[in-house]
């Protein structure tokens, strides 16, 4: 299904994997609403809601940037209600905003718990919970989570259970969602990638430069994301999609997904939850 003309509300799309699925709608000729915190330049990140709408609108797409922070109701709102006044709906959200604390349960602040909790969960909760009802009204209405297989294994919590509880938090919201909204052929679907990704925000890091180059470019979610939102709705829903074996069943080979290297011939690093 075309993606043309298509309104896809992004949380956290002004840099990173959000703004690779960003430009890649973009230049199918979606309209792209950029919905994040980033309205001034960040010493170390580059780039802020404006910058990415012009990449956007230079792609093929039409872009709106809005000074969102998912934690607030109201923002969420009238981020909504100028997507509304602009754009006449929505057919596609993307919950890719979330914040990441890698320590303890000892170490771990409970600031830093709460953020990643507001963010993660309780933010994908919300932003879904509000764009529900425009998405009723689209032909082909799809959300996608940037959230991980709900793989139980107790390696996952040990290290850093606070941002596993959260995580994990998104991806039961697509557990829960598709199968309440699977009559009204809403679709809600997962994507995570089977390796680590090389952005700025990585780059950063402690390890970060040796990082990168064990790390794929953002590229890959982003036609993944491509692929799955161009499904029937009504058919696809309830997954949880890993990035490369989206390409692979769409006729890609090793050989291509290659391109997708950072550094190419650098072994890759496995993403956590795989």
């Amino acid at each position: 299904m075309s993606l043309k003309g298509k309104t896809v509300f992004i949380t956290g799309g002004s840099r990173g994997i959000g703004k690779a699925i960003g430009l890649r709608l973009a230049k199918e000729g979606a309209n792209i609403v950029i919905a994040a915190k980033t309205a001034e330049p960040h010493p170390k990140l580059p780039g802020t809601i404006y910058t990415a709408a012009k990449e956007m609108e230079a792609a093929g797409g039409k872009a709106l940037p809005v000074v969102v922070d998912i934690r607030f109701e109201e923002m969420i709102q009238e981020a909504i209600d100028k997507t509304i006044d602009t754009f006449g709906g929505i057919d596609i959200l993307i919950n890719n905003a979330s914040a990441i604390n890698l320590t303890g349960t000892e170490v771990v602040s409970m600031k830093k718990y709460d953020l990643m909790h507001s963010v993660n969960t309780r933010g994908t909760f919300l932003t879904s919970k509000l764009c529900i009802p425009h998405l009723k009204k689209s032909e082909n209405p799809h959300v996608l989570n940037l959230s991980p297989p709900l793989n139980m294994e107790k390696k996952w919590f040990a290290n850093h259970v606070a941002y596993t509880m959260a995580k994990y938090g998104m991806s039961m919201c697509v557990l829960g969602m598709a199968a309440e909204f699977k009559d009204i052929g809403i679709a809600f679907n997962a994507l995570w990638p089977r390796t680590t990704i090389a952005t700025v925000a990585v780059k950063h890091l402690p390890g970060g430069e040796e990082l990168m180059k064990m790390s794929r470019k953002p590229d890959i979610m982003a036609d993944a994301a491509f692929y799955i939102l161009q499904r029937n709705s009504k058919e696809c829903t309830g997954n949880f999609f890993i990035d490369d074996e989206i390409l692979l069943n769409e006729g890609f080979t090793e050989k291509d997904l290659e391109s997708y290297a950072f550094s190419p011939g650098s072994p890759l690093m496995p993403d956590f939850f795989i």
